[in-house]
Order: structure tokens, then C-alpha cells, then sequence
């Protein structure tokens, strides 16, 4: 009798960031999954421990697919500054991986180890921002300015609601983050 082909690990921790995305981490259940993917929940506990040991390879995932792997294939890429954040923004805020992001802040409200998991990965985000802004700024306020204003528009711009009269909504974004990576204004000075 032929061995029956398991369900490869990914596709669970896939069927979980899926999940978690669409209705957060009380919608990651092992039967949820198991009837998504098409089979047994028996081949889930030959890969994991529990729901638990999931839930963290899923965050594992998302921390690589997200924001390392990202980082560093846009380095290995090279260009200027500007355009490394441009790359960066778009990859790390794709539609797909801006909807596990937005999951994963929401459980962050509410479970103190993913809150932390979160902060170091914001801290590494902006760590990157900081030093693309510091390649062409030199006064710290404002490279710190522009990094969390980068940040913030590139995390809330789903949560803006106004119109912006003569613009869609993504030339609004656009425009802003054009705004944000222009250059240093000659004869700037740091400020105290």
C-alpha cells in the first residue's frame, strides 16, 4: 500500500496566517484548518505539539517572510537610500502581508509575548528606516521624525478614512511618502 503524502508543515503555518488574518489568533483551531486544507487534523500533531507550538512557528513566519528576508533581499539588491525604503515599504506592506501585520498588532494588544515579539520587530524596522534617513539627514530629530512618520503611514494608511480632494487615496499615500524621502535642504542645521 502507497504511503499517504502528508500535509507539508508550511501549508499548516500558511492555513494559520490566512486564519489569523481574517478573524485574528481565536480563529487559528487545528479542525479549522484541517477541513481548509482538505484533511485530517491527525497529520497537524506529527509537525506540532499543539496549537500552541503553531502559533509561534506562525509569528516565526511572519518575522522572516515580513521583515528579515525583505531586509535583506532589498540590501542584496542595493540602490540608494529612498528607493531601498521604497522597496522595503512595498514588500513588507503588500496587501497579503500588511493584513497578517494588522493581525498580529491586534493580538499584540492582548497577549504580552506577542507584544514583545512586535516591539522588537518594529524596533528592527525602524532601526532600518533609520539608517536609510540617516544615509542623506544628518540632524537626528529629524531622521528620527521622517522614520516614524514613515512608519506610521506605511502601518495606519488603511485606517484613513478622508477624502483628499483632487487625489485618490494611494496618490495621497504616494505623495507622502515622497514628501518623507526627499533630500536634506541645504545649510540645515542640527537642532537641539
Amino acid at each position: 500500500m502507497p504511503a499517504v503524502a502528508r500535509t507539508p508543515r508550511a501549508r499548516w503555518i500558511e492555513a494559520g496566517l490566512e486564519a489569523l488574518a481574517e478573524g485574528g489568533p481565536e480563529a487559528v483551531r487545528v479542525e479549522t484548518l484541517a477541513a481548509r486544507l482538505g484533511v485530517t487534523k491527525g497529520g497537524f500533531y506529527g509537525y506540532f505539539d499543539g496549537r500552541p507550538a503553531l502559533l509561534a512557528e506562525m509569528l516565526d513566519e511572519w518575522e522572516r517572510r515580513c521583515t528579515r528576508a525583505i531586509i535583506a533581499q532589498v540590501g542584496a539588491e542595493g540602490g540608494d537610500a529612498a528607493d531601498m525604503i521604497r522597496r522595503v515599504g512595498r514588500l513588507t506592506f503588500s496587501e497579503d502581508f500588511h493584513r497578517i501585520d494588522l493581525a498580529v498588532r491586534v493580538w499584540a494588544r492582548h497577549d504580552e509575548a506577542v507584544a514583545a515579539r512586535l516591539r522588537r520587530i518594529d524596533n528592527e524596522r525602524m532601526d532600518f528606516l533609520r539608517t536609510m534617513f540617516g544615509t542623506f539627514l544628518t540632524d537626528p530629530a529629524e531622521i528620527e521624525a521622517r522614520s516614524t512618520l514613515m512608519f506610521a503611514l506605511a502601518i495606519g494608511r488603511h485606517f484613513i478614512a478622508a477624502d483628499h480632494p483632487g487625489r485618490t487615496a494611494p496618490e495621497a499615500i504616494h505623495l507622502s511618502a515622497e514628501y518623507l524621502l526627499r533630500p536634506e535642504p541645504h545649510g540645515a542645521t542640527e537642532q537641539p
